[in-house]
């Protein structure tokens, strides 16, 4: 996947969001930090419309989040009609927010070997072995210093980022 360059949110007004790129995060910073995450919070989309969040486990390989759960849970169910998501990380200070489409997928024996090695390093367990959800961003804004290092990525034509 082609990581686009960093820019700035569209400025809203009273918030102090930076014109300039000094201070643009690096996609390492997001990389680092969604590796290194334990506890990721998924908010899915409800069959009425409504936000769905709730915490899970998950692994970040390739660009990518990988994470599964339940087929019965709602949040599973959630995705299962309706497969756009948000992931966001537990901290407010050194923040990375990611929206996308997540597609079930089956991996490859390769990609499942790395997270099942991923999945016994972090979690101290197997996984990876079986079909999962993998989420590749649409969108992706950071910072670790608000506002001054406000930072989007936007993966997709069409796509205005706000």
């Amino acid at each position: 996947m082609k990581i686009p360059a960093p820019g700035r949110p569209y400025p809203v007004e009273g918030y102090g969001i930076p014109q300039s790129e000094e201070g643009l995060l690096s996609w390492e910073f997001v990389s680092e930090r969604m590796a290194r995450s334990r506890n990721y919070w998924v908010v899915s989309v409800s069959p009425d419309g409504r936000p769905h969040a709730v915490p899970v486990w998950g692994l970040w390989v390739d660009d990518t989040f990988y994470f599964g759960g339940g087929p019965q849970t709602r949040w599973m169910r959630n995705l299962n009609d309706t497969p756009y998501v948000v992931v966001h990380l537990e901290s407010g200070d050194e923040v990375v927010i990611i929206e996308g489409t997540a597609e079930w997928v089956t991996p490859d024996p390769d990609l499942g070997q790395r997270l099942d090695k991923a999945s016994r390093a972090k979690y101290k367990m197997p996984g990876g072995g079986g079909p999962t959800w993998a989420l590749r961003p649409h969108k992706v804004l950071a910072w670790q210093e608000y506002p001054v290092s406000m930072t989007r990525w936007v993966f997709e034509q069409g796509d205005d980022g706000r």
